[in-house]
């Protein structure tokens, strides 16, 4: 289904069979389609889907449209799909969105999700607190397993994840076991003796990259995140994790780009913002090459005496920088998955020397034959393959 059908049916206003193909749509690719809507369109086709499914689409969609169905949606129906909404979901929503737009949905929705989501808000932006759900399933020790497969049965349609469920005494986490081991068990066992006590936890004010690379690290579904005294007060599960992947993976890269980083999208950004994000890295590395400038003129003499050594220098700078390039690509993404480490730099800085000599000795050698095939000048080979190796050790 695309755009073309989802207009021609309005046009025709089939309502009935837009619905019927609407919801055999993955919420995913639906809040993909409903993207490239006007807002009139936007609102028809939204108010077609059931509570489950406008929810889930709801929280895939991206802020300016979210922004739109907010403000062309009654209290009412803004009430059914806050509602249906995961608590971390809505959380999101209301970070990006502008205060008279979180005033509507704080008013449409109750005032324990409203405490909820205030407690969730205090958290700093980046740690594991604003990353965390505390739609998950609690268990405890003296329980039989009919008992809790029961609980679960109960509360499941309001948590985000079962598949894990946490085991606690007095708040405090002291144990997690899976759906799939408590249908492995016998009804009369007790949970006690089928947990899990080797718990992996995070705290709340933990950075939320580092949240991140405990999933990576350990496969983990979902990780619980206690306070100061190790009481449970939330858990971050993985579709958050990733989502924190992304943005991080993102900064790194227009950052090593000598951008400043953002999290809007390529076409949401405005033109100006774009050329501010780019124009402080592009300043800096224009006057900086006024020291290159200097260099070069220092050897004005040479270049008058010898004309044909000025055609070598984008060739030399060139390739300085794709070397750097290499190295500082290879370096940073090293430290991000922490295979690297500053205690390393001596050792790095070794190995890259070493790297250097060698690439620089090929790339030299290729060159100075090249140079003494087309000029048949020894010197000027020589010379150039030793700038070369230079340029290329420096920039390693």
């Amino acid at each position: 289904m695309n755009k073309e059908i989802i207009l021609q049916l309005i046009k025709q206003r089939n309502f009935s069979i837009l619905k019927n193909q609407l919801h055999q749509i993955n919420p995913v690719d639906l809040a993909a389609l409903l993207e490239e809507l006007e807002e009139r369109q936007l609102l028809i086709v939204f108010r077609l889907l059931n509570k489950e499914t406008a929810a889930v689409t709801f929280s895939y969609m991206s802020g300016l449209m979210k922004k739109l169905l907010i403000e062309g949606l009654t209290d009412e129906e803004l009430k059914e799909v806050m509602d249906e909404m995961f608590l971390d979901d809505t959380v999101d929503i209301i970070e990006e969105m502008p205060a008279n737009v979180v005033k509507r949905i704080l008013k449409n929705t109750d005032e324990e999700t409203r405490n909820s989501i205030n407690s969730i808000l205090n958290y700093p932006k980046d740690s594991a607190g604003s990353l965390m759900t505390i739609e998950y399933i609690h268990l405890k020790k003296d329980m039989s397993v009919s008992e809790a497969i029961e609980r679960i049965r109960t509360e499941a349609i309001n948590k985000e994840t079962i598949y894990t469920c946490y085991v606690t005494e007095n708040r405090k986490l002291i144990g997690l076991v899976s759906v799939k081991d408590l249908l492995m068990s016998k009804d009369e066992e007790r949970v006690e003796d089928i947990m899990e006590t080797h718990v992996i936890w995070t705290y709340t004010h933990e950075d939320r990259e580092n949240v991140a690379k405990l999933f990576v690290k350990y496969d983990f579904l979902a990780l619980p995140v206690v306070d100061t005294e190790q009481c449970l007060v939330g858990i971050v599960t993985v579709d958050d994790a990733m989502d924190v992947i992304e943005k991080e993976t993102t900064e790194d890269m227009t950052k090593m780009a000598a951008m400043s980083p953002s999290e809007e999208s390529y076409f949401k950004m405005s033109i100006f913002k774009h050329a501010k994000n780019r124009i402080v890295w592009l300043l800096v590395l224009m006057l900086s090459a006024t020291i290159t400038g200097n260099i070069i003129t220092q050897y004005e003499g040479a270049f008058s005496t010898i004309p044909l050594l000025v055609a070598f220098i984008p060739m030399l700078m060139d390739t300085g920088g794709n070397c750097g390039s290499q190295s500082s690509t290879l370096i940073i993404r090293g430290l991000v998955l922490e295979e690297i480490r500053f205690k390393d730099f001596f050792k790095v800085v070794f190995k890259e020397f070493r790297i250097s000599l060698i690439v620089s000795i090929v790339l030299a050698i290729v060159n100075s034959l090249r140079i003494f095939l087309m000029y048949q000048d020894l010197t000027l080979a020589i010379v150039v393959g030793c700038s070369l190796v230079c340029t290329i050790v420096m920039a390693k």
